[in-house]
């Protein structure tokens, strides 16, 4: 049976656990969590967004290399009640479960730490997910295609529910930020190779995807999209905190 919606979104987590092996190729020398766009690493956008939404209980994925954000953390996250994960993960899979299931049991918020967005628009999915029941998994979706492997998304028009995950064309991009219902999320038996198979498995199995537009949002995995999520910033406000 549908239950309904039951108000606050009161926890989240922060998948931070790439190695940003494109970023270091070009130069970096951070972890990824810790790559500055506009000035600030990645990690303090995402703690910025979720904060702002009202969202204090956070479960957080690094990997084991990422000495540098877990230090970062240990001194600025002090209003948080933290759950720090510090594990190297064999894929986004592996990562998006072990924080998923740290927050099973009632809804919750996971972004992945490399997109960057307005944290309107951040707080607006928040709210409207807050809207929907709670059996529901909503996920950020885009029509700003900035991903060199975007995973297409074909929602109901209507509706907003998705119907398709995956092929070469849709109507919107997923973009990085994930509503979990307040069930805990099923799993095939022999695990998948990529969140983007998990995804599509969830939906074939039936589980219920709605879709909330977030309009303008830039995953930081070259230095080139570190320089557009900037222009962004500059003229619209992406990566500002409100």
């Amino acid at each position: 049976m549908t239950r309904g919606a039951t108000g606050a979104i009161l926890q989240g987590g922060i998948i931070a656990a790439g190695s940003g092996s494109r970023l270091r190729a070009e130069g970096s020398r951070v972890s990824k969590p810790m790559v500055a766009v506009a000035g600030r690493p990645l990690i303090e956008h995402a703690l910025d967004r979720l904060r702002a939404a009202g969202i204090r209980r956070l479960t957080i994925i690094i990997n084991e290399a990422s000495d540098d954000c877990r230090r970062w953390l240990e001194d600025r996250a002090g209003d948080l009640q933290l759950d720090l994960i510090v594990r190297t993960t064999p894929s986004s899979y592996a990562s998006f479960r072990l924080v998923a299931d740290r927050l099973a049991g009632a809804r919750a918020v996971i972004t992945t730490v490399d997109a960057i967005m307005a944290t309107a628009d951040f707080c607006g999915f928040v709210s409207q997910m807050a809207a929907l029941p709670e059996d529901m998994m909503v996920l950020g979706v885009t029509d700003l295609v900035d991903d060199e492997k975007p995973l297409w998304v074909a929602l109901d028009p209507a509706q907003g529910s998705i119907r398709r995950l995956g092929g070469d064309r849709g109507s919107h991009v997923t973009a990085g930020v994930y509503g979990l219902p307040a069930h805990r999320l099923r799993e095939p038996a022999g695990g998948c190779d990529r969140l983007r198979d998990y995804l599509g498995w969830l939906l074939e199995h039936g589980q219920r995807m709605s879709g909330i537009l977030l309009p303008r949002v830039y995953d930081i995995d070259r230095m080139r999209d570190i320089a557009a999520a900037e222009q962004s910033a500059a003229a619209h406000g992406v990566g500002r905190p409100r």
